[in-house]
């Protein structure tokens, strides 16, 4: 199997990457729908598809990456601080590298996508999903 021996938290990032594409597809599509058909700002398109992207990273995240036990109404609260402040780094940054520094919006959206990323993980893996086993 090509995951066999894989450290069980480089395992647990890819996974939580691979969910995140499909977040950031959203994220993206909207983009370029807000950004390049419409005419909105870069970070206004941006913000909205973060958001969208969020309720598809939870669903996914909840069962596939962490396999979570906690409630909905636990896990969720906190995915959703974690998503919270991602969407301030995310919108700020876009703010700052589009429309102060006018930086091209998908260059300036691909760096903000990493910077989110690993923020998301961290805080998923060691406060939102955390293992009950693991806060003791």
């Amino acid at each position: 199997m090509m995951f066999r021996g894989m450290p069980a938290g480089l395992l647990q990032f890819l996974r939580f990457a691979m969910v995140g594409g499909v977040g950031t597809l959203a994220q993206y599509a909207v983009l370029w729908l807000g950004a390049d058909l419409l005419g909105w700002p870069a970070a206004l398109a941006s913000a909205l598809g973060y958001l969208l992207g969020a309720v598809v990273n939870y669903l996914l995240n909840y069962h596939f990456t962490f396999a979570s036990s906690k409630s909905h109404f636990e896990a969720a609260s906190k995915f959703y601080v974690i998503a919270g402040a991602g969407w301030v780094i995310n919108t700020g940054l876009m703010a700052m590298l589009t429309g102060v520094l006018l930086w091209n919006h998908w260059l300036a959206q691909l760096l903000v996508t990493g910077l989110c990323l690993l923020w998301n993980f961290a805080g998923s893996k060691l406060w939102a999903f955390r293992h009950p086993a693991a806060e003791q």
